[in-house]
């Protein structure tokens, strides 16, 4: 075979005179260096012999041609190798390794959340509405795995050990802050029940759904004691610090997806076209849409070139009228996210002066925040988009504006929310105040205020899920039935609605900062959240195959995934800021709680600190002493000094690689012309002469 190969080669064969120029190279023996050799003339005996100086490699990540790889696959399966029976035992242990791994992977595949669910959205809707359900299993998976670190470290401690157990400290307050009642007296309507579920009042209030019903007792025995205060703040901190690591490891998969593929220049032509169709789909109707999705991605890298040359084309004054258009409609943007948190101040005021009544319109008042939340958050990115349609950016610009936008008035409508909160709490700051100066916080109008913030919280994650309950059976089902059934001109130029990605996940953000804000003051939140989840991805997902046409605008999936996974840590910030403020400013109730007789949440650490044995002691006044500090901090110096030279290196590799393929494509462009030039003196004709080249 070899010697055939050989042959051919040499003579006018196929591998040969009319093999293209880098395989004749190749084959010829005047290759470049990165192309294997082969010495074809070896006996077997000396291939033995060769064995251990030259490693071999599978072919398949070689950089040959196809067909030298063919040749050197038939010649190796005819070459009968002669190995020791400690070498066959090895192959034969890393053959029966392999296929156990194919086998275990392929059996977890069938537990895979969602599994089949996700190949059919890949399949007839691409990889950048899959992101989305990918995203919301992710959500759905942190927040159940959250559930079982409280269930495990707080809630079923609490349960064990609620009729056993002391106080860790022995502190007795006024009595007037000590009184705290959440039960109803006398006879309950039955439709009181379903408003206490809605609002978590009631029966609900004094239950493990809240702060306010856990104990602050510490078991003690001879052989195991268990501090259930100091559990539920360690808990509470661990998870914190465990999402905060499940957010950077998907942030690094999605910041190598997206340097690995160029990030906003793989909108690429040449990209687009060699590269860009997704063999995952499935029929003709996703074919079609993947066709109007390549041709809107090459739409949109044509449109912002267009937009590059006519912006450089702008005369001074022109530039100054665009600029001035930009600036004035910024402004206009900005004052309408302004009057929404505006709005949110007054409603959360007006709730919270209303808050004592009852029957319906009493829950209408509790749900007023929530309400002019919602409709913030609905209202304005759409008027924001309207504006955008005016600044005349480019595609990719318009959607990270509009993005940002939808974000700040998200977070910071939370913030104002919170912040109205805390100053009713804590009388505005001024502690000596009437109302603050006997209990160091507002027990009148809250008595156990860390169950009134996890109450807040509630309420904002359930009429969340009432809210995408309702839009689905009240509106989308309808929108889809009168569309198809209904041939009137407005009914069409409706249509169905388009599943919009960016606003779907930018909803799930919200959501997750709502509920890691509330986890300290509601510990069942995130298993609340991940029931929430589960049906949100239910609904969308009829939606998206019965209800939605897809939509023809897509988005780059690599930087926007790394964008979604930045704004989700954005809201773990605002959280970890309320919950440090909780832990280390305000007073705890006196009335409920595990911390109830602390001056701050945070006091039960030294105290539990100097309860603990002298060797413990001193082991962890060592730890946070300067002499392992100090080396601790040069060595960390040390080891991200390697790492930033270290992607220094492989950036500047990059740069090269990159330079370098700019270099061979005007090469060739070169090539080319003088290729042409050299055919038209000669009179070859063209298509021959694309032949030889």
């Amino acid at each position: 075979m070899a010697s055939e190969l050989q042959r051919q080669s040499s003579g006018n064969g196929y591998l040969g005179d009319q093999q293209p120029v880098r395989l004749r190279r190749v084959l010829s023996g005047t290759s470049d260096q990165n192309y294997p050799q082969f010495n074809w003339n070896l006996t077997p005996a000396k291939r033995d012999e060769g064995v251990d100086a030259m490693p071999s490699r599978d072919l398949r990540t070689l950089p040959m041609p196809m067909g030298l790889k063919r040749a050197a696959r038939q010649v190796q399966q005819m070459k009968v190798p002669v190995v020791s029976s400690v070498e066959s035992w090895k192959k034969r242990k890393a053959k029966s390794l392999h296929k156990l791994r194919d086998g275990a992977r392929r059996f977890l595949s069938f537990f895979t959340l969602w599994n089949k669910s996700f190949q059919k959205i890949g399949g007839n809707f691409g990889s950048g509405v899959q992101s989305y359900f990918l995203f919301l299993r992710f959500l759905v998976v942190l927040n159940f795995v959250s559930f079982l670190l409280i269930a495990g470290f707080v809630l079923t401690p609490s349960i064990v050990f609620r009729s056993v157990g002391t106080s860790p400290v022995n502190g007795t307050g006024p009595e007037e802050c000590t009184f705290y009642d959440p039960n109803p007296q006398g006879l309950v309507l039955f439709y009181n029940y379903f408003l206490d579920l809605l609002s978590g009042t009631g029966f609900m209030e004094y239950s493990y759904l809240f702060y306010g019903y856990y104990n602050n007792t510490m078991v003690e025995d001879s052989s195991f004691s268990y501090n259930i205060p100091l559990a539920y703040l360690f808990t509470a901190v661990f998870y914190f610090a465990f999402c905060l690591i499940c957010i950077i490891a998907r942030m690094g998969t999605a910041a190598r997806v997206a340097v690995a593929t160029g990030g906003r220049s793989i909108g690429n032509y040449s990209m687009i076209v060699f590269i860009g169709w997704d063999y995952g789909c499935l029929g003709d109707q996703a074919t079609k849409l993947k066709q109007k999705n390549i041709h809107y991605r090459l739409q949109v890298d044509l449109e912002e070139e267009r937009i590059k040359k006519k912006a450089a084309s702008l005369t001074l004054s022109q530039k100054i009228v665009l600029y001035s258009l930009r600036v004035l409609m910024a402004f206009l943007a900005f004052g309408l996210i302004i009057a929404a948190l505006y709005c949110i101040f007054q409603a959360t005021i007006f709730s919270q002066s209303r808050s004592g009544e009852g029957g319906i319109l009493g829950l209408i008042f509790e749900y007023l925040p929530s309400i002019v939340i919602t409709a913030g958050n609905f209202l304005v990115p759409l008027l924001c988009d309207q504006i955008a349609l005016i600044e005349r950016y480019a595609p990719g610009t318009t959607v990270i504006v509009a993005l940002l936008r939808a974000v700040i008035l998200r977070l910071v409508g939370l913030g104002v929310l919170l912040f109205i909160l805390w100053s009713q709490i804590t009388c505005d700051g001024v502690i000596n105040d009437r109302n603050c100066k006997l209990c160091q916080y507002n027990h009148d109008v809250y008595p156990c205020w860390e169950t009134r913030v996890g109450q807040e919280m509630y309420k904002l994650t359930l009429f969340d899920l009432l809210i995408t309950i309702a839009v689905f059976v009240l509106v989308e089902l309808p929108r889809r039935m009168v569309v198809d059934n209904w041939s009137n001109k407005l009914a069409q130029w409706v249509g169905r609605q388009e599943f919009l990605v960016p606003s779907n996940v930018l909803g799930l953000v919200y959501g997750q900062t709502v509920v890691w804000t509330g986890a300290f003051f509601c510990p069942l939140l995130p298993l609340i959240n991940t029931i929430k989840f589960i049906i949100l991805f239910y609904c969308k997902k009829i939606t998206l195959f019965y209800n939605c046409r897809p939509a023809l605008k897509t988005f780059r999936s690599t930087t926007s995934t790394f964008f979604f996974l930045v704004v989700l840590l954005f809201g773990l910030g605002l959280a970890t800021v309320v919950m440090i403020y909780s832990l280390t400013e305000i007073h705890p109730s006196m009335s409920c709680g595990p911390f109830r007789f602390f001056p701050t949440i945070w006091a039960i650490v030294p105290t539990s600190f100097y309860r603990l044995s002298k060797t413990t002691q001193e082991f962890l006044f060592f730890i946070g002493s300067q002499a392992f500090s100090i080396p601790l901090f040069v060595l960390s110096c040390v080891v991200l000094c390697y790492f930033i030279a270290l992607a220094s290196v492989y950036g500047k590799s990059v740069a090269l690689l990159r330079t370098q393929l700019k270099l061979e494509g005007r090469d060739k462009q070169f090539l080319v012309k003088q290729i042409e030039e050299l055919s038209q003196q000669l009179q070859i004709p063209n298509d021959y002469a694309g032949e030889r080249l």
